[in-house]
């Protein structure tokens, strides 16, 4: 039986934690013509979720996603998603990364479907708009999402995984955001075998699926992250890792690979070191980003870029092979999610200063409670 209300967190504003507000009387979504309603079970937390609080996204922040600002927030009051998507309706349900179950069918969606265990896509296009890059919504941002017992998306979102699948809920909920940005990277700048791959950001939510994804299809991966998680990211598959301590990135790099040079830099971090990372790119080299957690602001001498012939790509909105063709390494066997930790929906507050601390690999994850409101 579906009930009336349910527990959800509202994002009341853009700021800091406190803007997290917690409620068990939040009324249950009703899905509308060609939308499922889902019964979330587990619910994935990723930089997207606090950047988004935090109106990091507005062009006048030019800090890095520092734990003081994740936990404060960085003073913005509107335009909170700068060149994104402009501003959020407030409050507003977060929530990329839904894992769970049907549990109603709105009208044109086969009632059958019902009861089947699902991940759902984050990304919502408009099926009869042939300008999806630039319509699409992101659930949890446009659209509420999975910080609550139900939400409601495009029956199409909702991708069936079978039961007997060996992995947990949990983990299942570290694939539509993080998971789904590190696959739309690598499709984006044409990952390939053979290629020379450098990652940084390495023991995060995007790096392990990085160079999860990078091995899977032939390529040689040196990550980048601290000493403390070198040898976590080597059992996820690195080849090399490379102090984030270190004081020339570039030097301990080439000699990971023995002088050879990069031919793909997928980077997460930017900041300081982005200069550095890209003269390690051969000439044809290709560099995407998804991320800037140290710092939005680079410096590019735009002769290395074309003196090299370089190829830049920005990764937001997924192509629309990206989502199939991560389940389809999932299933494959190609994907192992990594989860750092598993914590109460109500506790999402503690949970995302655990979070902003950096001190785990891979991802959290929240749990709503599995107990009808009312």
């Amino acid at each position: 039986m579906i009930p009336k209300q349910m527990a959800a967190v509202h994002l009341t504003g853009y700021g800091g934690l406190e803007c997290l507000n917690y409620r068990t009387d939040v009324p249950v979504p009703q899905p509308g013509s060609g939308e499922v309603l889902v019964r979330v079970t587990a619910a994935g937390m990723n930089n997207t979720d606090i950047n988004t609080r935090t109106g990091w996204y507005n062009t006048g922040v030019s800090d890095g996603t520092t734990e003081i600002g994740g936990q404060s927030g960085f003073g913005v009051d509107e335009d909170g998603m700068g060149d994104w998507a402009g501003d959020i309706r407030f409050p507003r349900i977060q929530g990329a990364d839904c894992v769970g179950r049907i549990a109603a069918a709105g009208e044109g969606v086969d009632s059958a479907r019902i009861g089947e265990r699902v991940v759902c896509a984050p990304y919502i296009y408009d099926p009869e708009d042939p300008e999806w890059l630039e319509n699409a919504g992101f659930l949890g941002s446009e659209h509420d999402g999975a910080f609550a017992q139900f939400t409601k998306v495009p029956a199409r979102n909702a991708v069936t995984v079978a039961d007997d699948l060996p992995f947990t809920d949990a983990q299942l909920a570290t694939l539509p955001c993080s998971g789904g940005t590190a696959m739309n990277m690598m499709l984006m700048a044409g990952l390939k075998a053979g290629d020379v791959v450098l990652v940084t950001g390495a023991s995060g939510g995007v790096g392990t699926f990085l160079i999860q994804i990078a091995k899977h299809y032939g390529a040689e991966v040196v990550a980048v992250c601290s000493a403390a998680k070198a040898e976590d990211v080597r059992a996820i598959g690195a080849d090399h890792v490379i102090d984030r301590a270190a004081g020339n990135h570039a030097s301990a790099a080439l000699a990971a690979t023995e002088g050879r040079q990069f031919t793909l830099i997928a980077d997460v971090v930017g900041g300081g070191r982005f200069a550095e990372y890209l003269s390690l790119l051969k000439r044809g080299g290709r560099y995407v980003t998804a991320g800037a957690i140290a710092g939005p602001n680079v410096t590019l001498d735009l002769r290395t870029l074309y003196l090299k012939n370089l190829s830049f790509f920005g990764s937001t909105a997924y192509l629309q092979e990206t989502f199939p063709r991560l389940i389809e390494i999932l299933h494959a066997g190609g994907l192992k999610p990594a989860v750092a930790a598993t914590r109460s929906l109500c506790e999402i507050a503690a949970a995302q200063e655990a979070f902003l601390q950096k001190h785990h690999v891979g991802s959290m994850v929240l749990i709503p409670p599995q107990e009808a409101m009312a």
